[in-house]
């Protein structure tokens, strides 16, 4: 049975707490390997080696962190596949959704290449007779990402590319579901010369976690996952002076007026809800429908949906595959059940029931849903659409800001002004108009708000690079000696 171990200090370090938890094939339902659990003392130990290799890597011109991220750009682009084949393997992404999370991740990367021009500060000369003042950004010190299972690799290089850029060490502790893209992308960062103990991986549970939001050297932890938890990381972690950026969940609506083009909606809302199988946070659950066109907009994805090919990741064919555990698959198979018993009309109904292998959940609608309904107040996470018919614009706006979740929304529209008002009106973080999955790029920051967000920084982008330093101003004088006199007088500018 193959073994997932740390990396510590450049290379692989064996677990020996004595704890492990089991990693599965999704399409098989099939252990494939056992993953290390790390103890206290073990997150010490990454921790005490991120501390000693920071020291210097802080010192290392910005010029000399460029090349080094420019080599990480080129051995992440030419292994994209290998990438891609662990994310089949233990999430069961299709290779399309698989290749397309690395190249998101990559777009990171290629952005904190420009490290030496996003760390400028500025400056100002003659602030003062004789005086100038200048700013400039510094790193943490050691800081920390706990990663999420549904994407492996492209969350953790949202987080460890500006992280680095900027000077800190990292500590990664991704998902223990699917932890072998971290690994690969550890001797992915030493092939491209990254100074061993800059960037360590520890796998774990809550033990690491707890142990990271308590470190006193973690200086900045950075986490995606659920709501609940991202409460509580951002609270440990804070309440043990930390700075934390900590993203949950969503309940991401898709708004749909009459005058829309209805089949570009319909193909937007089938793509949005069921790729990657619904397990992402950016997943359109909601189509709020305009009365007027309802009917026609559900019977248009309905019959787009037998046409999606659900299968193993392994299978060139298939364009979804399977939800990441048997518990999670039973969770959103309680849904679906659970919206019939409330009153709403479930159109596809993608529970199997036949006892074939693997955590398999096909892509399933349901109409005539209302607030109030658990398929509509929960994040399912899972290849489920619910729509809900509204009267119009004002009405879909309401609920959407009414929603407890604020992390994106979407309108589909041909009326500009409409579209224009929408994006003044809507209390969300990330919005898309006539896209459905509005994932800002890498020059841009990534972040909702409301229980979609915990702290007040989003993540990557500029606000990353804010997030990973500090800033300090200089004001500096270098006068004639002569001239130097005491004054307990309020300091002037004039």
């Amino acid at each position: 049975m193959k073994r997932i171990s740390h990396w510590m200090n450049g290379k692989v370090v064996a677990g020996t707490s004595g704890n492990s938890a089991p990693v599965y094939d999704p399409a098989t339902g099939e252990q494939t390997a056992s993953v290390d659990l790390a103890s206290v003392a073990e997150v010490d130990q990454a921790v005490a080696i991120a501390e000693a290799a920071a020291v210097e890597w802080r010192t290392t011109s910005l010029s000399r962190r460029a090349e080094i991220l420019f080599r990480i750009r080129e051995l992440v682009d030419a292994n994209r596949k290998e990438i891609a084949a662990f994310l089949t393997a233990e999430h069961g992404k299709v290779p399309s959704d698989a290749l397309g999370e690395v190249a998101r991740g990559l777009e990171n990367i290629e952005f904190a290449c420009g490290i030496p021009h996003l760390l400028k500060g500025g400056y100002s000369e003659q602030a003062a007779t004789g005086v100038d003042v200048y700013s400039i950004r510094q790193p943490l010190g050691v800081v920390a990402g706990i990663t999420p299972f549904n994407f492996p690799a492209m969350v953790p290089m949202w987080m460890f590319a500006n992280a680095l850029a900027c000077g800190n060490t990292f500590i990664l502790k991704p998902s223990e579901k699917d932890p072998s893209a971290s690994l690969f992308l550890a001797e992915l960062l030493a092939s491209a010369g990254l100074p061993a103990g800059c960037f360590n991986v520890v796998q774990g549970d809550k033990v690491a976690v707890d142990r990271l939001l308590e470190h006193p050297s973690v200086k900045a932890v950075s986490f995606v996952g659920s709501t609940p938890i991202a409460k509580y990381v951002y609270e440990t972690g804070t309440a043990h002076g930390k700075r934390i950026q900590a993203l949950g969940g969503a309940k991401n609506h898709m708004l749909v007026l009459a005058d829309a083009d209805l089949n570009m909606a319909a193909d937007a809302a089938v793509s949005a809800a069921y790729g990657s199988s619904g397990e992402r946070c950016m997943a359109v659950s909601v189509i709020l429908a305009a009365d007027s066109i309802a009917d026609d907009l559900v019977s248009k994805i309905a019959e787009r949906i037998p046409n999606v090919v659900v299968g193993p990741g392994a299978d060139p064919g298939s364009e979804m595959g399977p939800l990441i555990t048997a518990e999670h698959r039973s969770k959103v198979e309680g849904y679906i059940a659970g919206a019939s018993e409330e009153g709403a009309h479930v159109v596809v109904d993608g529970r199997r029931n036949d006892g074939s292998p693997g955590y398999f959940v096909d892509p399933t609608l349901i109409d005539s849903v209302k607030p109030g309904m658990r398929c509509y107040d929960d994040e399912i996470f899972g290849p489920v659409l619910s729509v809900v018919r509204v009267k119009g614009y004002e009405d879909g706006v309401a609920m959407i800001n009414a929603n407890q979740f604020a992390n994106g929304t979407a309108i589909f529209t041909r009326d500009g002004g409409a579209a224009r008002q929408f994006q003044f009106d809507i209390e969300v973080g990330m919005v898309g108009i006539n896209v459905p999955i509005p994932v800002p790029v890498s020059y841009y920051s990534f972040g909702g708000w409301k229980a979609s967000l915990f702290g007040d920084t989003h993540m990557y982008g500029p606000e990353g690079i804010n997030f990973y330093t500090r800033g300090k101003v200089v004001t500096s004088r270098w006068p004639d000696p002569a001239t130097s006199t005491v004054n307990l007088g309020f300091p002037e500018t004039r």
